[in-house]
């Protein structure tokens, strides 16, 4: 014989079945950094620890990465889903392997923090100074990689660099001791790793290449396209939920790099906060951001930093900014205005 419940029970039983699926309909994202977890991550740790992800139904889990060809890479095998790397990177990854269409959905770093590094005894202030001086610079610096195009904005003689390849380790203790007079990095890591070694801020100059001709963006929240695809909800919520975190981050920097420091005990607050602060001024909060909000790119904007690449690298077929950036999965401009 077979047994039927009540209809009150019945309802009842869907009822919390369905309450019960709604509130377990978690989507599990791995995120990957492009570094260690420092001050500027802290936008991230902010959305995770304020529940913004979960209110957008996503279990986020952040790994800290080893730079961004590595982060990019992740994201392209669908390792993980969404990751955090820089944009001209990306730009070369889709020319090296248009198979793999990874895009960028939300633009953090409105500015690089692509820079030259020097002391103030140097004598070293503008971009021509630097002929007839040694420049540090490691190989497969991201900064570096710009040399060329900061060369021609700047009408630099290269010839009249000594450009020394040194190893990421030494690079700020072979400027502080003087064996090289300027180096190549981010702003915000040469400079207070420098810091760490003793070197008085005001004994320190920072040349951003952004101020000196590149109109490059930097790093970008990123998608696997297969991702995308099956879960475009998903990419909005991680979107939306990350931009609070942007916004939350600005208004209090001290309380955010707590949400950093948590997670990184060998990590100084003072030292990550100040990072952070550095970040928030020199890359995320620019002009072009405080009018526009945050997120999007200018496409002409891109599209003329595309051209900028061509000077540094040889493009197979040279992607266009539709390929590299999809505005489709950003907030309502209202939600992204800095207040």
């Amino acid at each position: 014989m077979k047994l039927s419940a009540p209809p009150a029970l019945a309802a009842a039983l869907v009822a919390s079945l369905a309450l019960a699926s709604k509130s377990d309909a978690q989507t599990d994202i791995k995120f990957a950094l492009d570094w260690k977890f420092e001050g500027p991550s802290a936008p991230f740790f902010v959305a995770v620890d304020k529940g913004y992800y979960k209110a957008e139904g996503l279990d986020v889990t952040i790994d800290s990465g080893q730079g961004s060809v590595q982060g990019i890479t992740r994201v392209a095998s669908g390792t993980y889903p969404l990751g955090f790397a820089d944009i001209n990177s990306l730009i070369k990854f889709i020319d090296q392997n248009p198979d793999k269409a990874v895009k960028g959905v939300a633009m953090i770093y409105d500015a690089p923090p692509f820079a030259i590094v020097t002391l103030r005894k140097t004598g070293i202030t503008k971009p021509k100074d630097l002929e007839g001086r040694v420049l540090g610079a490691p190989a497969p610096d991201g900064a570096f990689a710009q040399w060329k195009a900061f060369v021609q904005e700047n009408g630099i003689d290269a010839s009249k660099v000594n450009v020394k390849n040194v190893g990421f380790p030494v690079r700020e203790p072979m400027l502080a001791s003087g064996e090289v007079d300027a180096i190549t990095g981010f702003s915000f890591s040469s400079f207070f790793n420098l810091k760490s070694r003793g070197v008085a801020d005001q004994d320190i100059k920072v040349l951003l290449m952004s101020d000196y001709g590149l109109v490059l963006y930097g790093n970008a929240v990123m998608v696997n396209p297969d991702f995308a695809r099956a879960n475009p909800k998903a990419v909005e919520g991680f979107v939306r939920a990350t931009i609070r975190g942007v916004r939350d981050t600005i208004k209090d920097p001290a309380s955010a790099v707590k949400s950093v420091i948590k997670r990184n005990e060998i990590g100084d607050e003072k030292i990550e906060l100040d990072r952070l602060k550095m970040a928030i001024n020199d890359n995320v909060l620019t002009p072009w951001v405080k009018a526009n909000g945050f997120g999007s790119v200018d496409m002409a904007r891109l599209s003329r930093s595309i051209e900028q690449i061509a000077v540094t690298y040889d493009f197979k077929a040279k992607p266009k900014a539709s390929d590299v950036f999809d505005t489709r999965f950003l907030p309502p401009q209202s939600e992204r205005m800095v207040h």
